[in-house]
């Protein structure tokens, strides 16, 4: 969860940046691809070498994993204001600081907790990911579990593991939808009749 909440906040500020720079995000769209496309299984014996302390390298794999989700979507819903309500600000003079929490991030709420919605599954896949691959002295979490159970053929105890990590995703995953009701309420369109 330490790693998915770093996500969201790096993910949520490179998407607000690069909302209101559009030439940072013609650049920067090819890197987040990338690493999205990239193979975190094949990325472990780099991170291993590049980064120092098991628990940085976990987060790394966590943030890499789950962070293309949260810039995408909360990058869209920034950009996804109607053009006359951005009119209406400008002929009430409205600074870019107003612009963006009064319009802006209102009109993109739905759209970020999609995006946090998609990464809370994928961030358990990489805690697992990561787990599996930079063990902590003695702290076994369940990637190292569901590794020794593979490995020792003991197939009751690593469908369990196997279950534990899947309902940790949907509580997380139920817990922004929850949030996002609470958050949004009835006055969007995407919540309504729910």
């Amino acid at each position: 969860l330490v790693g998915l909440a770093i996500t969201i906040v790096i993910g949520t500020a490179l998407a607000t940046i690069m909302s209101s720079r559009r030439w940072l995000e013609r650049a920067t769209w090819p890197f987040l691809v990338a690493v999205q496309s990239a193979p975190i299984l094949a990325l472990t014996p780099l991170i291993r070498a590049l980064i120092d302390g098991t628990q940085k390298q976990r987060l790394l794999v966590v943030v890499l994993i789950s962070i293309f989700p949260i810039v995408s979507n909360t990058l869209f819903g920034l950009l996804s204001a109607e053009k006359s309500q951005h009119e209406l600000f400008t002929l009430q003079g409205a600074s870019r600081w107003v612009r963006l929490t009064k319009l802006q991030f209102p009109a993109a709420l739905p759209n970020i907790f999609v995006g946090f919605r998609i990464s809370a599954g994928l961030a358990v896949i990489g805690a697992v990911v990561g787990d599996f691959y930079f063990r902590q002295g003695g702290v076994v979490g369940i990637g190292a579990q569901i590794d020794v159970y593979r490995s020792r053929l003991w197939g009751a105890e690593l469908i369990t593991a196997i279950l534990l990590a899947s309902a940790l995703g949907l509580v997380v995953f139920l817990f922004f939808g929850w949030l996002s009701r609470v958050a949004i309420g009835k006055w969007h369109i995407t919540n309504r009749g729910q």
